[in-house]
């Protein structure tokens, strides 16, 4: 009897977990019902993607020669030797002039995307799901095509009212971007596949978001070339600058972790960063601004067919007598002290490289932790990818083309006569005949008159 209760007692807790197990599996199945997502699905679309870490690619020569070092040194090493190199080649196209630039901006512009692109296709491509390398370049395509179009336009202006095939395609220009930008949309509708429409519209929501930060930045990039060249060497070097003193100073004297995306990150190596990016931003500016080769806006000159930059220096580039608070008064013994103007933005432009910059960095690192993965590429070696190298810089892009619209830019006269050109006859006497009776009643027009006479 007593074993036939301890076997009945058995089969009861048996019964009672196998009760609760179907319980709980049918619970799973209404929940997976409710939200309409199958188990195959939820696998796909909630999987961290293995992405192919790149090997190692220093130079055979640069491991012999610090083959006795540790780890942590030669790692100094190579970046100190990769960085002199990467300075002297950003030198060299300086000399080469503003086109030059403008195209080392573009093949930077198609590396970011193309390393940020390949880590997508990684993930989409192990799905053998059509056309999403393809649709991302048609993309990339279509979006320079429409800011390249609106910068030719607004810069070249006489050339392309000369040209003929110009002038017809700057007149319906948006129409044909919006027209190729819909042809990529109904290819990426024809290319959905049944189960993976969530993947698919994620990835396209990828390519998206890397258009906004790589393409749009690049473009505003240019846009700073031409307000003159100073805009677009202070603010890089400036990141450059804190870039290096941040890692020097945490390589040396790094005790207190800073924030825990980017472990290696300290407390020394940002406040050492933003002192350093200051002082350097102040000399920089000042050398620089002494020379009309960096100071005057890049513009384009029909008569030659290229760019010239050639211009009187605005007041922003002259030097000018500021009197010191009486505290650094009390400290220096002077009363004034002498700069250029655009010297104190260079203190706003540093600030922001220092503070604001390296938080471009962080998302990077952040977005390399969730594909666990290192570095975008090796393409240079103890650096990472290009996209590595300019994380801090197209935040930095926005930031100075906002400051400039905000702050620096006025009115353009030649932009408003190449827009009055571009009117109708009658639309320009109109115009000419309310300016006419607005300086008049201003009294200016007799004056102007008795000048010329």
């Amino acid at each position: 009897m007593t074993e036939l209760r301890q076997r009945g007692g058995r089969d009861t807790e048996s019964t009672v977990q196998q009760q609760r197990s179907e319980d709980k599996a049918s619970d799973s199945e209404l929940r997976v019902e409710k939200d309409g997502v199958s188990d195959n699905e939820s696998k796909v679309d909630s999987g961290v993607p293995e992405v192919p870490v790149p090997p190692d690619d220093t130079p055979e020569v640069l491991n012999k020669a610090l083959s006795g070092l540790s780890s942590r040194w030669k790692n100094w090493w190579v970046r100190g030797i990769l960085t002199l190199a990467m300075i002297s080649f950003f030198f060299f196209i300086i000399y080469l002039g503003p086109m030059v630039l403008m195209m080392i901006v573009l093949c930077v512009q198609i590396k970011c995307f193309q390393e940020i692109i390949t880590i997508g296709y990684s993930v989409y491509h192990s799905y053998h799901l059509p056309w999403f390398r393809t649709l991302s370049w048609y993309f990339l395509l279509c979006v320079n095509y429409f800011f390249y179009g609106e910068t030719v336009t607004d810069y070249f202006f006489t050339l392309v009212q000369r040209e003929e095939p110009l002038r017809i395609l700057s007149k319906y220009h948006r129409f044909i971007s919006f027209t190729l930008y819909l042809t990529g949309f109904c290819m990426f509708v024809l290319s959905l596949v049944k189960k993976h429409y969530r993947l698919q519209f994620y990835m396209f929501g990828w390519t998206h978001v890397t258009l906004l930060i790589v393409v749009t930045q690049s473009h505003l990039i240019i846009h700073n070339l031409f307000e003159g060249m100073i805009w677009f060497i202070v603010p890089i070097s400036c990141v450059i600058c804190n870039d290096i003193m941040a890692y020097m100073f945490g390589f040396f004297f790094g005790r207190t972790p800073l924030i825990k995306l980017s472990p290696k990150k300290t407390w020394e190596g940002f406040i050492g960063g933003f002192f350093s990016t200051i002082v350097f931003g102040i000399m920089l500016s000042y050398v620089m601004s002494g020379y009309r080769y960096f100071v005057c806006p890049v513009e384009f000159n029909n008569d030659s067919n290229s760019f010239q930059v050639d211009c009187e220096p605005s007041d922003l580039f002259q030097l000018q007598d500021y009197a010191l608070p009486s505290v650094l008064e009390s400290v220096t013994g002077w009363t004034t002290v002498r700069l250029y103007p655009f010297q104190i933005h260079s203190i706003a432009l540093s600030s922001f490289a220092s503070i604001v910059g390296p938080f471009g960095g962080f998302f990077a690192s952040g977005f390399k932790r969730a594909f666990k993965i290192k570095d975008f590429a090796n393409t240079i070696p103890g650096h990472g990818g290009i996209m590595d190298r300019f994380d801090c810089q197209y935040l930095m892009a926005t930031f100075v083309n906002v400051y400039i619209a905000s702050f620096i830019r006025g009115p353009n006269p030649s932009k408003v006569i190449q827009q009055l050109l571009a009117l109708r006859v009658d639309q320009q006497l109109h115009i000419f005949n309310s300016l006419k009776a607005h300086l008049t009643e201003k009294g200016l027009l007799p004056a102007l008159e008795e000048a010329a006479a």
